[in-house]
């Protein structure tokens, strides 16, 4: 197949890498003019032969603007493909709205990171089924064996990566406060020996727990690193949706709550603790 890929950043390098390795042809665009293949989206969408396949791996905050200028441009019968982490519920209004235009709408959670582009991606598709079949060699050429599936209609591939990302949380945060609390064992522990411990044959074993190995083994105390966590908003929507159906997520709520506390060393709450323990208790306070 041929696919016009618009994004060319970390992941969307990645997915051009993957397709070409299979046999598939990328138009790629980027506003970076270094990384394009074409100059415009007019360019990309000319390129093509129909029905096209414009893939977008744009950040959230772009797909609406890349979306109203792409739109325009296809006819009936095209497809467009949004792989970033986009909202689910806006995934669902593009996919009605381009509906009406003729233009099958697919939204494709992308897991994987950067090691995608080596090892395989796992993909969550949302949209009609016929339009996923269409497009079903370009998502076989990304995936890991088994590593995709049609889950449901348009908005169900970004709720389901919305959901994966909310578990992501949890498990980061469950890793980073158990080697926390490793760190302040009596005597020095071997925090890279004990993270590939754990990775053979252990029930905490993961990827995840892999990289951590790796990151320890370069900097065993993380004195490089500054404990500053930002979020991607996919776990702030988890935690909305959460409260919206009314689904405990404890878990979920506190890791978010955690980056926020990470991004205020010397926050003004924590300061009205100190002062509160002082005034009625008398205890010691650093100024």
């Amino acid at each position: 197949m041929r696919v016009g890929l618009i994004g060319l950043g970390r992941i969307g390098t990645g997915l051009r890498a993957r397709w070409l390795a299979a046999g598939h042809e990328v138009v790629g665009y980027d506003r970076v003019p270094g990384l394009s293949d074409v100059g415009s989206l007019l360019a990309l969408v000319a390129a093509l032969p129909a029905p096209r396949v414009c893939w977008l791996m744009v950040p959230a905050e772009a797909v609406e603007v890349v979306i109203a200028e792409l739109a325009p441009l296809l006819a009936r019968g095209d497809c467009m493909i949004d792989g970033g982490n986009s909202r689910y519920d806006d995934s669902v209004r593009r996919g009605a709205a381009l509906a009406q235009r003729g233009i099958a709408f697919l939204d494709a959670g992308t897991s994987g990171g950067v090691e995608g582009a080596e090892r395989g991606y796992c993909l969550m598709v949302g949209g009609v089924a016929e339009s996923v079949a269409a497009v079903e060699p370009l998502l076989r050429a990304l995936a890991v064996e088994g590593g995709y599936a049609h889950v449901g209609g348009p908005g169900a591939g970004h709720y389901v990566k919305m959901v994966h990302n909310a578990i992501e949380y949890g498990l980061l945060q469950s890793y980073a406060e158990g080697f926390a609390l490793l760190d302040r064992y009596d005597e020095p522990l071997d925090l890279p020996a004990i993270a590939r411990l754990w990775n053979r044959g252990s029930v905490v074993r993961s990827w995840l727990l892999e990289l951590a190995e790796r990151a320890l083994a370069g900097d065993p105390g993380l004195e490089r690193l500054r404990g500053y966590v930002e979020d991607s908003g996919e776990g702030r929507w988890a935690a909305q949706e959460a409260v919206a159906r009314g689904v405990p997520a404890n878990v979920l709520a506190a890791s978010l709550f955690a980056r926020f506390a990470s991004r205020d060393a010397n926050s003004f709450a924590m300061r009205l603790v100190a002062a509160l323990r002082g005034q009625f208790g008398g205890h010691r306070v650093e100024r």
